[in-house]
């Protein structure tokens, strides 16, 4: 997957100097007379302060020639540094251009690389200067020969290489003498080093830190032959032989086998004397072929379920993408596609996960780059990086933005090999086919499971136990004669007792739900997070991509003491505002222009096709910037392009590293460049959250540059709490110009951060250019999907990092927020009019629910927290840090059971407290979002906006980034609730009325009218097919007008038991006329007489017919959970329902009809007048199942079921929602 953002455009080649004529002089010149920095090639050297040479073995040397020489905005031994820094960043370049031609003018796509895997292996795992010098070495040595006449300039590339390689090689610190922090050799051991990396690049791996590799299809598949791709094989499959022996291990398959086993031993050894055996073999047979089958089949669905797994895995894979510079484009690529070369661009905000092991490349950003390698190393330092540091796959960017070269991927980086080592192991965990067992489903169908399993064991002693007492004692028959036959019959009321198809139903329903999650946006990680989010309670959500649509769009500003808000939908704000008759000056759109270009990262592109933005990457809110600046007529890449200090592209370039970042951080909410102006000193450019910027602004633009007064100040933040009730983010754009040698460095003894940390000076003082008014519009799906959570009984509450204003503005469009919320008699519906706890701040929220202990640590106070989450509704200005209390507080909260501040809080407050444990849901798309997913019951994860590792912490991922998909995985969750119940409740009606029948029939003849062979029929084949009918039911917009279930809560509730009991009692009572007075009334033998002469009988036949039909008109019954009278309600419209239903009972016919010996039924079936009553008595499970709701609603009536959960009488109440 390729998708290109931005173009690159390439270095001139032309415009750089040459190594010899690169000198301070020439510099400085450039600076007097060329405004976009360009260097005149014809410099003489004669004139040269400072000369670099690079070919000598103890270059740099740095010659004074002439002390009083000054640059233009630095003097004395600052201008030396100056151009010192300059000249050996140019010659670093100029060794790479030299290289890059020949490599490009000598080798073909498929030439072979210089170096191999392992090198550059081995210099991900070293990690030194010196790892990186043998490498350069190696490179040197190896590069391929030249043409003739070519010599001399493939020896000049080497002797250069050669040189740097001696130098960094040599020059590790530590090694030999101390270095100081900022001395000239720290600065050409820094470009030293910048240099290499950017030869590693260029002569190496024939790449390019501006224009990156070919995205030639041959040459990428060459480098991956070469180096290796980026994915790690896919984990060793279990074999298909292995699935089956882990199957036939169930205890039931046992003892089938062993049944399978004794019935032919018996038949084929106990035959009288001249007695044929002929089929005698035949029952046994096919109990084993049975069992065969079902063995093939449950192995058969756990093979395809690591294939499912893969597929998922694949499908996640997808959707890890990282921006590389191909061709000089910009573009975005999946983890896997990433190859040995690529250019990558990291930064810290959306692209900050590293997917291989990387060098980094120059020249470094101001603020550098800070790396969180705890993952790898456990040491939770940030590490700083600079060029030529080694940057690790499996690290993290939490400060700063770079570009980095690719040097090893797949098993061959640090990370992969761990990796690999992990998936060879033979006890892996955590690859998202474990875990079932902490699901509330998997715990209530454990227990049940058990519960049948002692049952079943009960019946068959009891069977075996009468059988012997009745006939050893009383009839006093042969023990060795019959003691086989009662102990085959126990097994068979076993077999009958234990449900074998449920593991199958809950697989089948599991699956057959997450891949319609799938193509509902939802994809999911943990199939038991299906059934999870169907008992939720509560979603803490967040605002931006989640209930809004992530396409921040500026539609007001206030500047030159004039606000301009667009309201018409059709405007955008630059038209609006170039046509109204209060426009601005020019120079006032353009500084504004020009504050957005430069103060924003790298990895924020647009891009347009006349007015329209066709794409976009980067963050939201400076897209939208980028955009507003756009519809006033500016190209911020070009007023970007054209200031020296910032540019990344052209001549310009060069003097990037004269411009200071100083990166957005949550201490201080604003972010800030400074670029050199031209007459000396820096202009630094800021923005961020309105009221940081705005404090720390003295004076305002209004076409000249005035004092900031108290009334201009409050006139500002007037319009700025306007614009937040709007439900609008603000940011404010300012500027200071600041004079030659400030130290970037100095604090403020008056101005703070966010944080409280001293505030940087230079971001003081400020000239206050405008205030930005920017929306993110709502979902148009979202008000609906959040009405359909409060009728579910679900709480949804909004955390967000915005200001309260802004929140409470968003909470009320969507519906979260409602009138009662607010005090009685408010008309405006901000932060300040609601009810006490409803809204709560970060730092509020954590002074609450935390404590000081003895020890002077923080420990949270659940009784505190407690105190406040039944009213909690908005959480602003959060950290994710919060979002980590709140689903953790939520989780572990036993409000529930303290009924009397229960009571209170429905009395006094209107608030119903859930009676049961809350199951969180949190959705989240940061780095710092992930320990709150992985604490939360159902983590969701953004697939857009996401980071990496916020995905890899969630149990789904929302593909469409969408509040509604949230509700959908709800109705889905409800829905693979409801198909097990529905299941269970065919399943044990199946199992009660069998389990009672062989019961009888083994007290009465000794011998189950319903054979093994056509209990197992019943149980794993035929109920296999009803758990995936069943499953397969779509969910209804019903789920979602019900309460949660309690985690407490029995899976079988007292309605399906009425079910249950009641088409089990109507079954048996059939049952029981056939077996004892079917003979005498259809004129047929008795079964046990034909069957004591070795024969099957018509009249069990008949009973087993019977039997089966009336299952398959009772799974129709099985649908309803509730008590619905119209029982095919839907039916219709599910077609493999009605498919399977039609596949068993064509089975069953041919079943009865041509089973003979291996079914045991009679040969040649039966005949019509049986069919027709068999076909009846299924029939009248239909009516049955109406006397049986009429019932149960007046037993429930009169209060005979037991007492219903209040919850349940509560009119579908929010779970804890203030009810007016």
């Amino acid at each position: 997957m390729v998708k290109t953002f931005m173009e690159v455009s390439p270095v001139e080649e032309s415009d750089s100097p040459s190594v010899e004529n690169m000198t301070a002089d020439s510099v400085d010149k450039d600076d007097e007379n060329n405004v976009d920095g360009a260097v005149d090639d014809k410099t003489s050297p004669q004139k040269s302060s400072l000369e670099i040479k690079l070919g000598d073995d103890n270059a740099p040397e740095f010659s004074f020639e002439n002390e009083n020489s000054k640059s233009p905005r630095m003097g004395g031994l600052a201008a030396v540094i100056d151009s010192s820094l300059r000249s050996i960043q140019s010659a670093g370049s100029v060794l790479s251009n030299i290289v890059h031609a020949f490599v490009q003018i000598h080798m073909a796509p498929q030439t072979p690389f210089p170096v191999t895997t392992k090198d550059l292996s081995d210099l991900s795992n070293d990690r030194t200067q010196q790892a990186l010098a043998r490498v350069l070495e190696k490179a040197a040595a190896n590069l391929p020969p030249c043409t003739p006449g070519e010599e001399e300039e493939l020896k000049s590339a080497r002797v250069k290489i050669e040189a740097l390689v001696k130098r960094i090689g040599t020059s590790e610190e530590g090694a030999g003498h101390y270095v100081k922090k900022d001395s000239m050799e720290e600065l050409r051991r820094g470009h030293d080093l910048e240099s290499a990396a950017n030869a590693l690049a260029t002569v190496i791996l024939r790449s390019r830190p501006e224009n990156g590799i070919t995205n030639d299809a041959v040459d990428i598949e060459f480098r991956r032959e070469t180096f290796g791709t980026n994915a790690i094989a896919d984990k060793k499959l279990d074999s298909f032989i292995k699935l089956c022996w882990n199957a036939v291990q169930d205890f039931v398959l046992i003892m089938l086998i062993v049944l399978g086993i004794i019935g032919l031993v018996v038949e084929t050894t106990t035959l009288e004397e001249g007695e044929q055996c002929g089929a005698c073999w035949l029952e046994g047979f096919a109990i084993l072929l049975s069992v065969l089958i079902v063995v093939l089949v449950t192995a058969s669905i756990d093979y395809a379920k690591q294939f499912a797994f893969i597929r998922l895995t694949r499908s996640l894979h997808e959707t890890n993408t990282k921006a590389v510079v191909r061709n000089g484009h910009q573009m975005s690529v999946t983890d896997d596609d990433i190859v040995v070369g690529d250019i990558l661009s990291v930064n810290a905000h959306n692209l900050a996960s590293i997917p291989a092991d990387c060098i980094l490349l120059g020249p470094p950003i101001s603020g550098g780059l800070k790396m969180d390698e705890s993952s790898l190393t456990g040491e939770s330092k940030l590490i700083s990086k600079k060029p030529g540091d080694v940057v690790l796959s499996g690290t993290t960017a939490v400060q700063g933005s770079a570009k980095m070269l690719v040097i090893a991927v797949g098993i061959n980086s640090v990370a992969g090999k761990i990796k690999a080592h992990v998936y060879d192991s033979t006890d892996h965990e955590g690859d998202g086919m474990d875990g079932d067992e902490d699901s509330p489903l998997f715990v209530k169908l454990e227990k049940i499971a058990k519960q049948i399993g002692i049952a079943g064991t009960l019946a068959a002693l009891l069977s075996f136990i009468v059988n012997c007492i009745k006939g050893f004692v009383f009839e006093g028959l042969e023990p060795r004669q019959y003691i086989i036959e009662y102990i085959v019959v126990a097994i068979t009321v076993l077999a009958v007792a234990v449900p074998e198809g449920l593991p199958l139903a809950v697989t089948l329903s599991l699956a057959f739900s997450s891949n319609k999650m799938m193509k509902e946006q939802n994809l999911v990680k943990h199939l038991d997070a299906c059934e999870t989010m169907g008992c939720a309670t509560t979603i803490c959500t967040d605002k931006t991509g989640t209930l809004t649509s992530n396409k921040m769009t500026a539609r007001s500003i206030y500047t030159n003491g004039t606000d301009f808000s667009c309201t018409d939908p059709s405007l955008s704000l630059g038209d609006f505002i170039k046509s109204s008759p209060d426009r601005p000056k020019e120079s006032i759109l353009t500084l504004i222009s020009t504050i957005i270009a430069v103060d924003t990262m790298d990895e924020t592109t647009v891009e347009f096709e006349g007015d329209k933005m066709t794409s976009s990457t980067g963050n939201p809110t400076e897209v939208a910037l980028l955009s507003f600046a756009h519809s006033l007529g500016e190209n911020c890449q070009d007023l970007r392009d054209s200031t020296r200090g910032r540019s990344l592209k052209g001549a310009l370039s060069e003097f990037l590293v004269e411009g200071k970042q100083i990166e957005f951080s949550s201490a201080r909410k604003m972010m800030s460049w400074a670029v050199p102006k031209i007459d000396g000193g820096y202009r630094i450019y800021c923005k961020g959250a309105s009221e940081v910027v705005l404090a720390r602004c003295t004076h305002q633009l209004t076409g000249s540059i005035d004092a900031l007064d108290d009334e201009a100040r409050q006139r500002i933040l007037s319009v700025g709490e306007a614009y937040n009730r709007r439900g609008m983010r603000t940011l404010v754009l300012a500027y200071r110009d600041l004079p030659d040698g400030v130290d970037f460095d100095a604090k403020s003894a008056n101005i703070l951060n966010a944080d409280g940390t001293e505030a940087l000076e230079v971001e003081t003082n400020l000239t206050f250019a405008s205030l930005v008014g920017i929306e993110d519009p709502l979902r148009p799906e979202v008000q609906g999907a959040i009405k359909q959570c409060y009728e579910a009984g679900i709480d949804v509450r909004l955390v967000t990092g915005d200001s309260p204003n802004t929140a409470v503005s968003i909470a009320y469009q969507a519906g979260i927020l409602k009138d009662f919320h607010f005090v009685d008699g408010s008309d405006e519906k901000i932060a300040a009019n609601l009810k006490p706890n409803v809204l709560m701040e970060g730092k509020v929220f954590r002074r609450k629910v935390y404590q000081i202990d003895d020890d002077g640590e923080k420990e949270f106070d659940q009784t505190a927290f407690d105190k406040i989450w039944p009213h909690l509704r908005v959480l602003a200005r959060s950290s994710p840090d919060d979002k980590l209390t709140l689903a953790h507080g939520l989780n572990q909260s036993t409000l529930y059971t303290d009924k009397n501040v229960c009571h209170k809080l429905k009395v006094e407050d209107k608030i119903s407290v859930f009676p049961d444990r809350q199951v969180v849901a949190m959705t989240g798309d940061g780095t710092n979002d992930a320990p709150a997913l992985k604490r939360a019951d159902i983590g969701f994860a953004m697939g857009i906006a996401g980071t990496q590792i916020a995905k890899d912490a969630a149990d789904i991922i929302l593909l469409d980034d969408n509040f509604a998909s949230i509700v959908t995985a709800a109705k889905w969750g409800r829905n693979v609730y409801a198909s097990i119940q529905k299941f269970l409740q065919f399943q044990l009606t199946v199992n009660i009325a069998a389990v009672i029948t062989a019961l009888v029939g083994s007290f009465a003849f000794a011998k189950s009218p319903l054979a093994a062979i056509q209990m197992l029929w019943v149980n794993l084949i035929m109920d296999s097919l009803a758990s995936l009918a069943l499953a397969s039911e779509p969910p209804t917009d019903e789920l979602l007008r019900r309460n949660p279930v309690n985690r407490s809560k029995s899976i079988v509730t007292g309605r399906m038991w009425a079910n249950m009991l009641g088409q089990a009692s109507y079954q048996l009572i059939i049952i029981m006329f056939l077996l004892f007075g079917g003979p005498q009334v259809f004129g047929f033998p008795p079964g046990d007489q034909v069957e004591r002469q070795g024969l099957n009988s018509e009249h069990y036949t008949f009973i087993f017919n019977a039997f089966v039909w009336m299952q398959l008109f009772n799974e129709i019954n099985a649908r309803s959970l509730n008590g619905e009278i119209n029982v095919f309600k839907g039916m219709f419209r599910n077609p493999l329902f009605c498919g399977i239903l039609l596949i068993t009972a064509i089975l069953q016919a041919i079943m009865v009809e041509f089973g003979g010996k291996a079914m045991h039924v009679a040969d040649g079936g039966l005949n019509g007048e049986l069919w027709g009553w068999s076909l009846l008595f299924g029939v009248g499970s239909l009516p049955v199942q109406q006397i049986i709701n009429i019932l149960y609603g007046q037993c429930k009536a009169s209060g005979i079921d037991g007492r219903v959960p209040s919850r349940l009488r509560s009119s579908r109440r929010l779970s804890m929602r203030t009810v007016r």
